[in-house]
């Protein structure tokens, strides 16, 4: 097979599945790993495909998110799949453990969901809201400081990182507004960016808590690389992301 032809027929596969990976085009087609690659970046390089890690997924596919929603717009959303995601996660949270939580409505909703296990556990948390529930379940509580991000109530800006920087913790919980292989998790803005990016790196056990909604979505500014980190999710994802050994699917 010509390698045009070999690069339409990926296009055609790609368009009707939605993302293929590597090892699929590998056994469609019978060429190498190493030609399926070169034929992926070359389509990606003339945007009719999209190059992820372990394969291609269609240009259709990627939904653009350039700004925050309130956090009133986000509570009512996918209810039962943020507390499976929060029933699952706060099962991981032992006495003696030192944790971040990000702000967001789903890591709020972690909290909600804490019990004997997180006994003895000390948080550090630049949201308000977060902040406020484990001081009233009797949690050790910390804050960052910094600017108050009102769409987010989440606290940002040089001294948010600061009161971050001089810390270590052994495990973490963000939330993203995107999630893909290749521009890994996102966020509209720069600075809730810097502050995620800042904690993540601080971190040991490092967790991202995400409905199936937002795979395929990317935010203006990566804070992290996809395979930095477990995805708890819910909700049907995709069979491209189920593939990924860092993706725990948890039922609604």
């Amino acid at each position: 097979m010509l390698a045009q032809e070999r690069q339409d027929r990926i296009t055609q596969l790609v368009e009707e599945h939605g993302s293929v990976s590597g090892s699929a085009l590998v056994e469609e087609l019978g060429a190498s790993p190493a030609t399926i690659r070169r034929d992926i970046e070359t389509l990606a390089r003339a945007g009719r495909v999209i190059k992820v890690h372990g394969g291609a997924t269609a240009v259709h596919n990627v939904v653009y998110e350039t700004s925050d929603r309130a956090m009133d717009e986000k509570y009512p959303l996918y209810i039962d799949e943020k507390d499976a995601i929060a029933t699952y996660a706060a099962t991981l949270i032992e006495p003696g453990d030192f944790v971040y939580v990000d702000a967001g409505s789903t890591t709020e909703t972690l909290v909600d969901h804490l019990g004997p296990s997180a006994a003895g556990a000390t948080f550090v948390t630049n949201s308000i809201v977060a902040a406020r529930k484990l001081v009233r379940k009797g949690y050790r509580t910390l804050m960052t400081g910094g600017e108050l991000k009102a769409s987010t109530e989440a606290l940002v800006g040089p001294e948010a990182i600061a009161g971050i920087e001089c810390y270590h913790f052994t495990k973490g919980f963000w939330g993203t507004n995107g999630a893909t292989l290749g521009q890994g998790f996102t966020t509209p803005d720069i600075n809730e960016a810097q502050v995620k990016r800042t904690s993540m790196e601080r971190t040991g056990k490092r967790y991202v808590l995400t409905d199936a909604s937002k795979f395929g979505t990317v935010a203006p500014v990566t804070f992290a690389e996809f395979a930095s980190a477990t995805v708890i999710t819910s909700g049907g994802v995709d069979e491209m992301y189920q593939q990924q050994v860092n993706v725990v699917e948890v039922p609604a």
